[in-house]
């Protein structure tokens, strides 16, 4: 079979604030970014903000929360100015996110995927009959619980037993305790091998790897070296008939055109199209014709 050609181009695509719900990314800069989450507003490492901050240090200086570590491997402390909740409430793609200061500066909800979900959930309108979604490496499951929501029913898997709890008290915040969602603690290779074993297939695809990781019973993941096999099974899920795959990279350090080659080498032939390129925040600058694009991850999407 002949090669794929590459991507005629490879697009940015940027969640504007009109999108994120109670989530603003305020500004960015010298290595760091300020965002406001719901009620509560931190300042984290952000390497690829390479340019200069534009608010006041006096703005930067009232932050509830300030993440000290290096961003390469997301380690470090959390310092607090004044009283801050241990979690609180932040709507977003018509769900309730519950966010709290994890140990790795994350708030448990990346914004940004908001363009995946409104992605998924025209893609699920369409299905022809109801939906099946299978979310691995699902974390706090906010794209799952968009997905039940969009009439899907939801297979969430994640390794650990800590994420899918917060998983489910996202579901709880969200009214969403009806849902059909199985909550699976497993880990993500091994999951996907089962169900392609099993025959089993799904209307959609959720990936969101991270670029290393370890399963419940101490099962490494390292993206470079297990995501084509993962790949491989994830393309024996997809229903023949109807399907559609999001996939998300961190991994920075890597190609928007390494994953869209990932994606076509396992999915070129059963048709379909790509759209491959990079998810980004927009800065929520006034005016927004001089705001600017931060950049997240790597994405690529597929669908048939």
């Amino acid at each position: 079979m002949a090669p794929l050609p590459p991507p005629e181009s490879l697009r940015v695509v940027a969640a504007e604030p009109s999108v994120t719900g109670g989530y603003a990314l305020l500004d960015s800069g010298a290595g760091r970014k300020l965002e406001r989450f719901g009620s509560v507003v931190v300042d984290r490492p952000e390497p690829q903000a390479m340019w200069s901050q534009r608010l006041p240090k006096t703005k930067w200086d009232k932050a509830d929360g300030l993440f000290d570590g290096s961003d390469e491997d997301e380690q470090g402390r959390w310092t607090h100015r004044g009283t801050t909740p241990r979690d609180w409430p932040m709507a977003i793609g018509g769900v309730t996110a519950v966010c709290r200061f994890s140990a790795f500066r994350h708030m448990g909800v990346f914004p940004e995927q908001a363009l995946h979900w409104q992605w998924m959930a025209e893609r699920l309108s369409k299905a022809p009959e109801k939906p099946r979604v299978l979310n691995l490496f699902a974390y706090t499951g906010v794209s799952s619980l968009i997905a039940a929501k969009a009439g899907a029913e939801i297979t969430h898997v994640d390794a650990s037993k800590k994420s899918v709890a917060w998983a489910k008290e996202n579901q709880t915040a969200s009214g969403l305790e009806a849902a059909p969602i199985r909550w699976i603690v497993d880990d993500a290779r091994k999951f996907a091998a089962r169900e392609v074993r099993r025959g089993k297939t799904y209307h959609g695809l959720v990936l969101d790897p991270p670029k290393f990781g370890r399963g419940p019973e101490g099962e490494t993941w390292e993206l470079f070296d297990h995501l084509p096999e993962l790949m491989r099974d994830c393309v024996e899920l997809i229903d023949p008939a109807f399907g559609f795959m999001i996939f998300t990279a961190y991994a920075i350090r890597a190609s928007a055109l390494a994953m869209d080659g990932v994606m076509k080498d396992v999915l070129g032939p059963r048709g379909g199209s790509f759209e491959s390129g990079e998810l980004a925040i927009r800065e929520a600058a006034v005016p927004t014709t001089t705001s600017r694009l931060l950049p997240t991850s790597l994405y690529v999407r597929w669908q048939s």
